[in-house]
């Protein structure tokens, strides 16, 4: 939080200067006092109220000035906002190494469920597409604020080939080139879990999207344990290759991510789609104080009235 007018908070330090006056004024004995010698029987027929209680009234208009303080600060807050006409382009290995189970329940479903996070969470007005790939792109949809289509595209994935990451990346940034000469704010996020094997260099298309300004930000997803078993019933490894996927989001301005579990790749789409999605924006909350403090104002009234007949 920041203030346009920070010097105001200094009225904040008579707060304690009110405080000790309206202490010394309860601790003065009254200035019309009269000796009655049945205070002990008396005593006993009102009903006594708790000490703290008394206090409320003088405590809830302690809040309502501290409020109206902050407000002749006028303070700042900022706020994610969606980002108009914004556009990001899921690409997603759907290559036969990630049939590996070596993440809950197999890498393939929990790639599936983290999309589906990344769904449920970006602004509606953030347009969405994505690419799947193997041994080349075999999966596209162009970015839309259709999220079922999306959806649809993700349930209808099959692990199996080569990995052309290059080729799939190329073929996200052409989705996002195809908006026009105006394109809006894009990235990629690329998710996979081995060496490319196939197609193009993926760096050299990274350096291609930072270019157009496509920052692609990367998810190396598995363990170095991670295996699938081939046509003739043995296990092959299949290590995910992190170091390739740090150096296609350096070469383009993203970010890169390692998850060797369904949880922290949910973590991670529910992050990226909270950066891609919306950006900060400082407004102005002086209202909200100035509301908060006189509601303070009117309650610390209520209840001095209520308590003693009188104001606080």
């Amino acid at each position: 939080m920041s203030f346009a007018s920070p010097i105001l908070l200094l009225s904040l330090a008579t707060l304690p200067v009110l405080a000790a006056a309206y202490a010394w004024l309860r601790r003065r004995p009254g200035r019309y006092s009269a000796r009655f010698p049945g205070v002990p029987v008396l005593a006993g027929a009102v009903a006594v109220t708790p000490l703290w209680r008394r206090h409320i009234p003088a405590a809830v208009a302690a809040l309502a000035l501290a409020a109206l303080a902050v407000a002749l600060a006028r303070p700042h807050a900022t706020i994610a906002v969606p980002v108009e006409r914004a556009s990001v382009v899921l690409v997603t290995d759907a290559s036969r190494s990630m049939l590996s189970t070596d993440v809950e329940p197999s890498r393939m479903d929990a790639a599936r469920s983290a999309a589906g996070t990344f769904l449920d969470g970006v602004p509606d007005e953030l347009g969405v597409g994505a690419v799947a790939f193997s041994t080349t792109p075999s999966s596209v949809v162009s970015p839309t604020q259709d999220r079922e289509r999306v959806r649809a595209h993700l349930a209808s994935l099959n692990a199996d080939g080569s990995t052309a990451t290059g080729d799939a990346l190329a073929e996200a940034l052409q989705l996002l080139e195809g908006q026009g000469k105006q394109r809006p704010p894009a990235a990629i996020v690329l998710l996979s879990d081995g060496k490319t094997t196939t197609g193009r260099d993926p760096v050299e298309v990274a350096r291609e999207a930072r270019t157009a300004g496509v920052p692609v930000h990367t998810v190396s997803l598995g363990t170095s344990g991670g295996t699938i078993t081939d046509s003739s019933g043995n296990l092959l490894p299949v290590p995910p290759d992190p170091e390739t996927m740090a150096d296609i989001a350096r070469a383009s301005g993203g970010e890169s991510f390692g998850v060797n579990d369904g949880d922290q790749l949910d973590a991670v789409y529910e992050r990226l789609g909270s950066q891609i999605g919306t950006r900060p924006e400082e407004r102005e909350i002086t209202a909200g104080f100035a509301a908060g403090g006189m509601a303070l104002l009117l309650a610390a009234g209520a209840l001095s009235l209520r308590a003693g007949g009188r104001l606080p």
